[in-house]
């Protein structure tokens, strides 16, 4: 029996991340991961590629493309770095905001129409400015504030109500179903549905499909019209154009990932331990490739995502020696004691099954 064909058949993780103080390994964190060609097909996997989960903020991407397949990014004239923020999970820095409220503007709404809730800024300076003030943070601060602005434009465009632009139902959300739908391959009624983090649809798919949206996303297929072909390629462009609208310049793994390699991939991670990639087509990977990994644990405070993320692109030959140079921060966490001192680390520890 070939490792694919092992793999497909359990429902367990593997063990991707070790967690070691001194000489002990304390912790373990397991999951999934698998990457997927042009063509659909499994380059390399690890775990149980069949597991369904929420596509979370990895489907940022995917949420954004009716708004330029409609017209409605076009008819409001958004930029790239507005694009690119539709699409990122944002640190809530002024850069941010400022890009937000600025789409805000074009479509004649202000900061009252978004429903997206408010959270402290992951930008730790932005925070702490923030505590210094003794303000609470502002919903323009949330990480998805980029995507709910996006959808408000979108639902101005269609002519629907703004009011409920996050309910299931409304034109908007079922235009984002049908392109999950359309990029997985999927029917929409083999899709489950819950409510995310920010309180929009977020839908759940297997890993592999989601590891077949980014290689859809990154190299269209044919089949797909020509309106979605020039969208995935504003959104990949935008992406790479502005990896700082993705995260930011702190703490943000997909920012450093697209900065360290520039213009060969675009990266997205997602809550509850999610991380997706998709890398153009190169001289190793000549019709692209997705990439989807899993923390079984939901890895809270992403110890364990960063460095497996890493790890898997080193091994599907992504990151030369050096941008690893570069991510070095991302692939190995030093485990610190109360007095600051380094008493151990935490880093992958896998070997994908590779079938090509």
């Amino acid at each position: 029996m070939s490792g694919e064909d092992r793999n497909s058949q359990t429902s367990l993780p593997e063990p991707l991340v070790e967690v070691k103080r001194g000489p002990v390994t304390e912790s373990r964190h397991y999951g999934h991961v698998i990457a997927v060609d042009g063509d659909g097909r499994a380059v390399a996997q690890l775990g149980a590629p069949e597991k369904v989960t929420y596509l979370r903020s990895s489907a940022k991407p995917f949420q954004a493309v009716p708004l330029i397949t409609t017209g409605a990014a076009a008819r409001f004239q958004f930029s790239a770095q507005e694009i690119a923020i539709a699409c990122g999970s944002h640190n809530g820095d002024p850069v941010h905001t400022e890009t937000v409220a600025g789409m805000l503007r074009k479509i004649g709404l202000n900061d009252t129409a978004l429903k997206c809730g408010t959270h402290e800024p992951y930008s730790p300076e932005a925070a702490r400015e923030l505590r210094e003030r003794q303000e609470k943070p502002n919903i323009l601060q949330n990480n998805c504030s980029g995507k709910h602005a996006g959808m408000l434009a979108l639902a101005l465009h269609l002519g629907a109500e703004i009011s409920t632009y996050d309910q299931q139902n409304h034109p908007v959300q079922l235009a984002v179903a049908r392109a999950v739908a359309q990029f997985t391959g999927l029917s929409l009624k083999s899709i489950a549905v819950g409510i995310d983090g920010c309180g929009v649809p977020v839908h759940g798919v297997p890993l592999r499909a989601m590891a077949v949206m980014y290689s859809r996303l990154v190299l269209p297929p044919a089949s797909f019209d020509d309106r979605t072909r020039a969208a995935c390629e504003r959104i990949v462009s935008a992406m790479t154009a502005h990896p700082e609208m993705i995260g930011g310049e702190t703490e943000s793994l997909d920012t450093a990932l697209m900065r360290a390699v520039p213009g060969t991939l675009i990266a997205k991670a997602g809550a509850e331990g999610l991380f997706t990639a998709g890398v153009l087509p190169c001289e190793k990977w000549p019709r692209g490739l997705g990439l989807a990994l899993k923390i079984e644990d939901g890895d809270k405070g992403s110890r364990a995502r960063r460095p497996a993320a890493v790890e898997a692109l080193r091994q599907l030959g992504v990151l030369p020696e050096n941008a690893l140079g570069a991510l070095s921060s991302y692939a190995r966490l030093p485990v610190r004691s109360h007095r600051g001192e380094t008493v151990g680390e935490t880093a992958a520890s896998f070997a994908l099954d590779r079938f090509a």
